[in-house]
């Protein structure tokens, strides 16, 4: 799995920090979305997979690999 996130349709809702805290952080200043593990190992998959469908700007694009 590739995780990308495209910080500028971000709206700092915070879902994905809250579902996938080991994958997502968000930046102090503004609350954007930060990544913090692009390739993240297999037990972090299905939060990660949930983050994206609950992005309400869908700012979390997941790669199947």
């Amino acid at each position: 799995m590739q995780v990308a996130v495209d910080v500028p349709k971000c709206v700092a809702s915070g879902q994905c920090v809250l579902i996938a805290p080991e994958v997502f952080d968000q930046r102090d200043e503004d609350g954007m979305v930060v990544l913090l593990e692009e390739n993240p190992p297999p037990e972090h998959h299905a939060g990660v997979r949930e983050s994206a469908l609950v992005c309400p700007a869908a700012a979390i694009r997941v790669t199947e690999q």
